[in-house]
This record gives C-alpha cells, sequence and structure tokens, in this order.
C-alpha cells in the first residue's frame, strides 16, 4: 500500500489528515475519539485567555436538497480554563505518542505569548499553531484577523514566538485580506515553520425575514460570523495556490476549506498542501468520514502510480498559468449525445438567454432534442455545467492541436486589438440575432 505519513515542517505525522481547531478538538475526549478512529494529527481548539460564548452560534447555508454547504459561526476560542486544556494534552499525548498535537494560540501581549508557549510545549504539544484569522469577536480586542490583516504585526507576533518556542510554528493566515500572499511572506520573515490556510471568511449567512435579524439570532440581534463548509473551497484553493506558487512564501501549507471527501483531499495536496485540516466535515458527519478519505486517497494513489505523498505535493501547480499565457488557438465545441438526451432544454435557456446563442430546438414538437449551431459555439462550456445527465453533452476538441498562440505572444508581435472597432477582435463575424428579434421571440412564446 502506499506510504501515507508526511513530515510537515519537521512534525511526523502518520497521514495527512488533521482536525482543524475548532469545536471537534475542544477536548481530549473528542481528540482521543478523533485519533482512534484514524485522524492522523489535531490542531487543538485555540487557546488564550478563556471567553464566555453566546447561544445560538451557527447559522446554516442550504442549497436545494443539500443542507449544510456553508456554515457560518460566531464561536469564540476555548471557554475552558488552560490547566484543564493542558491536563487533556498531556492524556492524548499518553496515549498517541505518534499522532502530533498542535496548539492552536491566541493571546495579546508578548509576554502571554511567551508564557503560554512554554504551557503548551510543557504539556507535550508537538507544535504551535498561531491563530491570525479568526474575523469575529476577537478581531475587536486586537487579536484574530485583526493581526492576520496587518502583515508587519504578524511578522512582529511570530518572532516573539520563535524567540522561545522549542516546536515548530505555524502561522495560520485569514482570507480577509486583498492578497494573501502578503501576510504569508510575513510569517515567513518572522520566522514561521508553516502556514496554515484559510480560516473562515466574515460573513452574514441569511435574514430572518420576519423579524428582520440576521442568522444566528442571539435574544434578537445579530453580528457577522465566520463562514466555513463545502462553499469556501474554491476560495480556499485559490489561496493555497497563490501561496505555493510564491518564491517569497517557500514554507510548508496545511490546507483549509471545504474538505469533505478523498476528491478534496487529492485537489488540496496536488495544489501544494502538505496535510489538510477538517472541521465542517467532521461536524456534519461525525470522526468516521477519515474512513473514506483514507481508503479514497489510497485508492488514487495506487491508481496513479504514487508512492508516498510527497511526490503529489504541488504536482497540479505547473500547469496553473496567468491567463494571457492560455493557448488562444485551443478550441472545442460542444456535442449532445441524442440518446442522453431527456428534453429538459436547459442547455437552450442557458445558452439562448445567458450565453451565446449557439443551441437551436428541434422544429418538430415531438422530439424536444437540441442541436448545436457549430459555427456559433465558442466553446464556453456553460451547456455542459447546466445539464442534468451525465455524459450528455461533451466539448469536443476541434483546432488541429498543432499551433499555440497566446494573448502574451500575440501582445509581443503586435497583433492583438488596439482600437474600439479593431477587426482582429474575438467577436468579429460571430452571428447575434437582431435586438428586435428577441420581442418577436417573446411574442412566438406567448
Amino acid at each position: 500500500m502506499p506510504d501515507l505519513s508526511v513530515n510537515f515542517a519537521g512534525i511526523q505525522s502518520p497521514n495527512p489528515f488533521w482536525l482543524a481547531s475548532a469545536p471537534p478538538t475542544n477536548s481530549g475526549y473528542q481528540v482521543m475519539k478523533a485519533f482512534d478512529a484514524g485522524w492522523g494529527g489535531a490542531v487543538w481548539k485555540t487557546m488564550g485567555i478563556p471567553i464566555v460564548n453566546v447561544s445560538s452560534r451557527y447559522g446554516g447555508v442550504n442549497y436545494k436538497d443539500k443542507r449544510l454547504v456553508g456554515l457560518n459561526n460566531i464561536e469564540l476560542i476555548t471557554d475552558r480554563p488552560l490547566k484543564d486544556n493542558l491536563r487533556d494534552i498531556e492524556e492524548v499525548k499518553k496515549y498517541f505518542p505518534n499522532h502530533p498535537v498542535i496548539a492552536s494560540l491566541m493571546v495579546d501581549s508578548r509576554d502571554e505569548w511567551q508564557q503560554i508557549i512554554k504551557d503548551v510545549e510543557n504539556a507535550g504539544s508537538d507544535g504551535l499553531e498561531l491563530n491570525f484569522g479568526c474575523p469575529h469577536g476577537m478581531c475587536e480586542r486586537g487579536m484574530g484577523s485583526a493581526v492576520g490583516q496587518e502583515p508587519k504585526i504578524l511578522e512582529r507576533i511570530t518572532a516573539w514566538v520563535k524567540e522561545v518556542a522549542t516546536t515548530p510554528v505555524i502561522v495560520k493566515l485569514t482570507p480577509n485580506i486583498t492578497d494573501i500572499r502578503e501576510p504569508a511572506r510575513a510569517a515567513r520573515a518572522g520566522g514561521s515553520d508553516a502556514i496554515s490556510l484559510i480560516n473562515t471568511i466574515q460573513s452574514l449567512v441569511g435574514v430572518d425575514i420576519d423579524n428582520f435579524v440576521p442568522y444566528p439570532v442571539v435574544d434578537g440581534l445579530s453580528t457577522n460570523g465566520g463562514y466555513c463548509g463545502p462553499a469556501i473551497k474554491p476560495i480556499a484553493l485559490n489561496m493555497v495556490k497563490e501561496c505555493a506558487m510564491d518564491p517569497g512564501v517557500g514554507i510548508p501549507i496545511s490546507g483549509i476549506g471545504g474538505i469533505e471527501n478523498w476528491r478534496d483531499v487529492v485537489e488540496y495536496l496536488l495544489l501544494g498542501s502538505t496535510t489538510i485540516q477538517v472541521c465542517t466535515a467532521v461536524m456534519h458527519y461525525g470522526f468516521g468520514i477519515v474512513r473514506e478519505l483514507t481508503a479514497g486517497l489510497e485508492q488514487y494513489m495506487l491508481d496513479k502510480g504514487f508512492n508516498s505523498v510527497d511526490q503529489m505535493i504541488g504536482k497540479a501547480l505547473p500547469n496553473v498559468k496567468p491567463w494571457e499565457h492560455l493557448n488562444l488557438e485551443y478550441q472545442v465545441k460542444a456535442q449532445i449525445e441524442d440518446e442522453l438526451c431527456i428534453g429538459c432544454q436547459l442547455c437552450y435557456i442557458a445558452c439562448e438567454d445567458g450565453a451565446h446563442q449557439a443551441i437551436r430546438l428541434n422544429e418538430n414538437n415531438e422530439l424536444r432534442i437540441p442541436s448545436i449551431i457549430e459555427e456559433n459555439c465558442v466553446g464556453c462550456n456553460l451547456c455542459s455545467l447546466v445539464c442534468p445527465v451525465d455524459n450528455c453533452i461533451s466539448m469536443v476538441r476541434t483546432d488541429s492541436g498543432k499551433k499555440i498562440e497566446t494573448w502574451h505572444q500575440r501582445t509581443e508581435k503586435g497583433s492583438i486589438p488596439t482600437t474600439w472597432n479593431d477587426k482582429r477582435a474575438g467577436g468579429v463575424g460571430h452571428w447575434i440575432p437582431e435586438p428586435k428579434d428577441a420581442l418577436k421571440q417573446d411574442k412566438k412564446e406567448l
């Protein structure tokens, strides 16, 4: 079988599956239960001066028949006394000495940082994660994302930590910033051994339209919270990629955000993560999901010939380029499989109203199968994305495959459009119905 063990910034882990700092890591009971189920590591729920949480704390986003595609929380750091957490860490390490326990920390002053670091390391923590990402509650006190949004402050506090830390330091980054690479570079400049991202996204997930209060409701009031779950994965993947490709960062990455199945894990690894951290999926389905993550990753590695996780890390990064370096000569067109088509006409509606008017309806009303107007199809892919039947619409390559020319190359040759009505524009010659034809169509449909 493939070797799933990883070395993350000097922290050895039996597999890349870690629990993120969150409610599932709030106690030794939970962390031991997770390790017993197969999780490789855990980042303890953030410790600091204990707080008092509110009730309720969570708001959810459902989409059609899928519950909790997004989760909003206004829960803060641990409300348990530090001594209780330290006792639990010691107990966990007795039973699972080879499973890394990372202490997530959030305090204020230099003295507080350096004291709590000594406390958690004495308890047996294998690493430190500095929580510079919490977007609610703590940032109003000058912590959390208030630090993550100020690279110079982030660098300074990281340096404070490195003065006394004897275990690897991980800086957890906030996504609530214009360019994620700036705090990542600051983390490295401060001496951090690794980064983890992303923390939750500042959000409101909905409003009680009868009582005029956003969710979650706390005695008739609410506040912005942190958004997580499957809905944030595309944002998180892009930010992981940004950091992984930046030579100014150059330190290991623990990827976080919307991970729910083994394919999600693979995507994070291929874009540069060494470990992944999971929160919402465990809160939704329990610790047992690690069995599917493990089996799926192992099978994928067998299928692709990977012997170790290290061989996968960042393998997709060479194929990520700026838009100007994509091949303008590459052409695909939609193709509909008549035998699979159910006649829903979603592709026609999407193309007609939302894209390029490249699909026609059969004039025979008894046959509801649409057809592609090939000369008008620009290969945008929208029709295949809205089609509810797998493999009914495919995108077929139509160019010779022998020519490569990019916008960058055309710019260097001086062959890009430079005037308002330049005949070198991409839409020249593309047929579009006359504006008045839209009125005729509406009347015909009525």
